[in-house]
C-alpha cells in the first residue's frame, strides 16, 4: 500500500483542470456558447460551482463579461468554441482592451495534430488578437492549465487591465493527468511610487497655478481611487472636468465641477481647458474625442500627467511632472494647494451657469435629453445605466446624473454598436439588486437583439429604453453638417415595431409618442419587477450639441442653432 507521501493523485482531464483553475481563480459567472471543440469544458461544467450563463450570439457572451468586469473590477470571463466562436468574441475583446477592462476570454481550438492544417473550424485566434490582449496562450501541455490560467488572471487585473486570451485545442482539454493543484492569481507588486524630484515639481505647478483644471478619465475608476479624487478636489479647490470614462467619479454637485470634456462636452469644459495654465491629467490619456485638435488643446497650460500605466505619459503631449504608479497614493501625495484661484473658480463657475441645459425643448414630441435626465434622478443612485453607442450614448453622458464611476458602461474607445443590452446583462449579474437601464437606439438595439431571448431565460429585470428616430443618428448629424446634408444609407424607414418585436421575446413592452407621456413611463418603467422595454419615438431631425468639429479645436464647438 502507498505511503501518504507517495499517494497516487486521481486523474483529471484537462477540461477538468480548467474548471478547478476557474473556481480557484473566484470566478462565479461564465458567459459563452458552446460548440465542438469547447465541449469538454463544457462536459465538466455541470456540478461546479461556475454558473454558466448562455447568450445567443458569441459577441453577447465578452460584451456581458465586460460588462461584468467594469462593475466588480474583476476579470469577466467568456467562453467559445473554435472558429467562428472565437472570431465572434473579437469585437468585445477588442472594446475590452481600448476601455481597459479585465477579462480571460477562453476559446476551444482544434487538436494540436490539426493546428495549421486548415481544419475544421480552424482559426488562428491567438494571432488574430495579439493587438488586443494584454497577453494570449495556446496551452500546448495538459500540466500547464493550472499554471497559465493562474498567470491570466494575475495578468488581467493587474496594472492596466485588459483581456487575456487562453486558447485550447481539444486534445489538451480530453486528456487525464495526474491531477496538479490549481493556483490561485498571483497577487501583483505595489506599485513604485515617483521618484521625489518629480513629485517636489508636481506640488510646486501646484503651488504657483493661478488657473489650474483637474482633467480625470477611467483611470480613476480601474485604480479604485474615486474617494482620493474627491478628497484631492476639495483640498486644491480646483475646477474640474472629465472624459466619457471618467464621469461618475465626481459626486453630483461637486464645486467647480464643469462636467465632461470634448467633442460633446460642456462650453464650460472646453472653455475652461483652453484658458487654465496647469493641467492636473489623472487616469486620462490625451484622447483625440476629449482633446479635439491636439496642438490647440491647452495651449497655455503646463501638465502633471498621472496614470498607472507610464506608457501613457508623455505619449501624446509633453508632461513637466510625470508621476507613474498608483494613483491614490500620488494623489494623497499631492499636499499642495494653489495660492488664490477665487477668481479663477468664479470665472469657470460663470461659464458653468451660461453651459446648463435647458430641458424646455419646443413641441409636444418627446425630447430626449429631458427624459434621460428625469429617468436617472428618478432611478436613484444605485442605478447602473449601460449605453450603445451613437446620439443617445452622448445625450446619456451630457445629461445623465450619475454617482459612481461604475453607474456609467458605455463603449468609449472602441465605440462598439451592440454594446448596450449584453452590458445591462453582465451588470445585472454584477450587481443583481441594482436597477440596471439600457439605453439604446434603433440602428443600435438591432446589432445584439436576439440577447432578448437571454433576459427572458434568465428572468433579468433590465430595463431598455430604446430612443427611436428612424435614423442612423449621428451618422445623419455629420452628414447633415460636414457632408452637406448628402444623407447616404441612414434612413431606417422599414424598422420592425421594436415593442411587438420585444413581447415576441416575452418581454413587457410599451410605446411613447408624446411628452405628456414620459412621467407615466418613467414610472413603469422603475416599477416593473421584470425585463420591460420602452419604446420612445423621437424627432429624427433632433441633433447632439455641442459638437467639436473634425481637426477644430474645442473652444470652436457649434451650438444648436435657434
Amino acid at each position: 500500500m502507498a505511503s501518504a507521501a507517495h499517494a497516487i493523485h486521481p486523474q483529471r482531464t484537462g477540461a477538468r483542470l480548467v474548471i478547478d483553475a476557474l473556481e480557484a481563480a473566484g470566478v462565479e459567472v461564465i458567459f459563452g456558447y458552446p460548440g465542438g471543440a469547447i465541449m469538454p469544458v463544457y462536459d465538466a461544467l455541470p456540478g461546479s460551482k461556475l454558473r454558466h450563463i448562455l447568450v445567443r450570439h458569441e459577441q453577447g457572451a465578452a460584451m456581458a463579461a465586460d460588462a461584468y468586469g467594469r462593475v466588480t473590477g474583476r476579470p469577466g470571463v467568456c467562453l467559445a468554441t473554435s472558429g467562428p466562436g472565437a472570431t465572434n468574441l473579437i469585437t468585445g475583446i477588442a472594446n475590452a482592451f481600448l476601455d481597459s477592462v479585465p477579462m480571460v476570454a477562453i476559446t476551444g481550438q482544434v487538436g494540436t495534430a490539426l493546428m495549421g492544417t486548415d481544419a475544421f473550424q480552424e482559426v488562428d485566434i491567438f494571432g488574430m488578437t495579439l493587438p488586443i490582449v494584454k497577453h494570449s496562450y495556446v496551452i500546448r501541455a495538459t500540466e500547464d492549465i493550472p499554471r497559465i490560467f493562474a498567470e491570466a488572471f494575475a495578468l488581467a487585473a493587474s496594472g492596466r487591465p485588459g483581456p487575456v486570451l487562453i486558447d485550447l485545442p481539444k486534445d489538451v482539454l480530453q486528456r487525464a493527468i495526474d491531477a496538479p493543484a490549481p493556483l490561485p492569481p498571483a497577487t501583483p507588486a505595489a506599485p513604485a511610487m515617483p521618484d521625489a524630484s518629480a513629485m517636489a515639481t508636481a506640488n510646486r505647478l501646484i503651488a504657483e497655478a493661478k488657473a489650474p483644471i483637474l482633467y480625470f478619465g477611467g483611470g480613476i475608476a480601474i485604480a479604485g481611487a474615486e474617494e482620493a479624487l474627491r478628497v484631492f478636489a476639495a483640498r486644491t479647490g480646483m475646477p474640474s472636468v472629465a472624459t466619457l470614462k471618467g464621469l461618475g467619479s465626481l459626486a453630483p454637485g461637486t464645486p467647480h465641477y464643469l462636467g465632461m470634456l470634448g467633442m460633446h462636452g460642456t462650453r464650460a469644459a472646453n472653455m475652461a481647458i483652453d484658458a487654465a495654465d496647469l493641467l492636473v491629467c489623472v487616469g486620462a490619456r490625451f484622447d483625440d474625442r476629449a482633446t479635439g485638435k491636439l496642438d490647440a488643446f491647452a495651449p497655455r497650460a503646463k501638465v502633471i500627467h498621472i496614470d498607472a500605466d507610464p506608457a501613457e505619459i508623455n505619449k501624446l503631449r509633453a508632461a513637466e511632472a510625470g508621476l507613474g504608479g498608483d494613483i491614490i497614493a500620488i494623489l494623497d501625495a499631492l499636499t499642495a494647494t494653489p495660492a488664490d484661484i477665487a477668481a479663477w473658480t468664479a470665472r469657470c463657475d460663470a461659464w458653468n451657469r451660461q453651459s446648463m441645459p435647458r430641458y424646455d425643448a419646443p413641441g409636444a414630441g418627446v425630447y430626449a435629453p429631458a427624459l434621460l435626465h428625469d429617468l436617472s434622478v428618478a432611478a436613484g443612485k444605485r442605478a447602473i445605466f449601460t449605453c450603445d453607442v451613437g446620439q443617445h450614448q452622448m445625450w446619456v453622458a451630457q445629461h445623465c446624473v450619475f454617482h459612481r464611476p461604475q453607474a456609467h458602461l458605455t463603449s468609449a474607445g472602441l465605440g462598439a454598436m451592440g454594446y448596450g443590452i449584453p452590458a445591462g446583462i453582465g451588470a445585472l449579474f454584477a450587481e443583481p439588486d441594482a436597477t440596471v437601464i439600457t439605453v439604446t437606439g434603433d440602428g443600435s438595439i438591432m446589432m445584439n437583439i436576439q440577447e432578448l431571448a437571454t433576459i427572458r431565460r434568465y428572468g433579468l429585470p433590465l430595463k431598455i429604453v430604446l430612443l427611436d428616430n428612424s435614423q442612423l443618428g449621428l451618422v445623419r448629424q455629420w452628414q447633415e453638417l460636414f457632408f452637406d446634408e448628402n444623407f447616404s444609407e441612414v434612413d431606417l424607414y422599414d424598422n420592425p415595431d421594436f415593442a411587438e418585436l420585444a413581447r415576441a421575446f416575452g418581454i413587457e413592452a410599451f410605446t411613447v409618442d408624446y411628452r405628456e407621456q414620459v412621467p407615466a413611463a418613467i414610472d413603469r418603467l422603475l416599477a416593473a419587477r421584470g425585463a420591460i422595454l420602452c419604446h420612445v419615438r423621437i424627432d429624427s431631425r433632433e441633433n447632439v450639441w455641442p459638437l467639436v468639429p473634425p481637426n477644430r479645436s474645442n473652444v470652436e464647438m457649434l451650438e444648436q442653432r435657434k
